[in-house]
């Protein structure tokens, strides 16, 4: 066989509310205040590139795992869709950790902007870490790519939420006071969380244990409820530390 070998260069990153892998929705469209920003980074940047893109509504972004470690994969996986419990092949799964970590994303397309030399689509609700690389941007094309008879295994209809969610008076205390830049922090927070962004061997028992997780500027800490395994206390909601460049 010839080689094979292909070096690809992101042509864009991604800016999402997302900071870390745990924090990041199963697919996008399911936390509606979970968009995001692509900005085309240089040769790239250029208005002529995204010409007749506005055309569109909806886009494919070819993009990379950049947080899964390099050369880790399995031949078979646990989709949490099955509960953690069953395997499947790595390719009859949407799993991170891949041969080659790609991934592929459709999301829709709400503006395209072109300021001081600089590109950037603006997106609806995504499921891509903060800063993750886009290594190609193809428009959706719904003739083609739309096919509503298709079957899709374990996962043929959206997941229902998993959580209640609940905020104490602490946790309310500070989205109240961050609402004027984020007016829809509660929101935000309740449906992330609500989908259960922990791993399948966790979910549906009890526990005591307090979670943290990274969304915007935030760290949100959260537990089970006491005497449940289906209701989230939102603890409290605390500024990260800025980090020095």
């Amino acid at each position: 066989m010839n080689d094979l070998t292909l070096t690809l260069h992101p042509i864009a990153v991604i800016h999402t509310p997302y900071k870390e892998k745990f924090s990041v929705p199963r697919q996008p469209d399911l936390v509606q205040d979970g968009i995001g920003i692509v900005e085309l980074l240089p040769p790239y940047n250029s208005p002529e590139a995204v010409r007749g893109l506005e055309q569109f509504s909806h886009l494919w972004l070819i993009f990379q795992f950049d947080k899964v470690p390099h050369g880790k994969w399995q031949s078979t996986v646990r989709p949490p869709r099955l509960g953690g419990n069953q395997r499947v092949g790595v390719f009859a799964s949407r799993a991170t950790h891949r041969p080659n970590p790609l991934g592929l994303s459709k999301v829709e397309l709400r503006q395209v902007e072109c300021i001081h030399g600089r590109v950037f689509l603006h997106l609806g609700s995504v499921d891509l870490v903060d800063g993750t690389p886009i290594f190609d941007i193809k428009p959706y094309i719904a003739y083609a790519d739309s096919e509503p008879e298709a079957k899709s295994s374990f996962a043929q209809e959206k997941p229902p939420a998993k959580l209640n969610v609940e905020f104490t008076e602490i946790a309310q205390s500070a989205v109240e006071k961050y609402h004027k830049n984020r007016p829809h922090l509660a929101r935000f927070i309740t449906e992330v969380i609500a989908q259960d962004p922990r791993p399948a061997y966790q979910q549906g028992k009890e526990t005591d244990r307090i979670y943290g997780i990274s969304l915007y500027e935030f760290n949100i800490k959260w537990r089970i409820k006491a005497g449940t395994t289906d209701c989230v206390e939102i603890l409290d909601i605390q500024k990260l530390k800025e980090q020095k460049s």
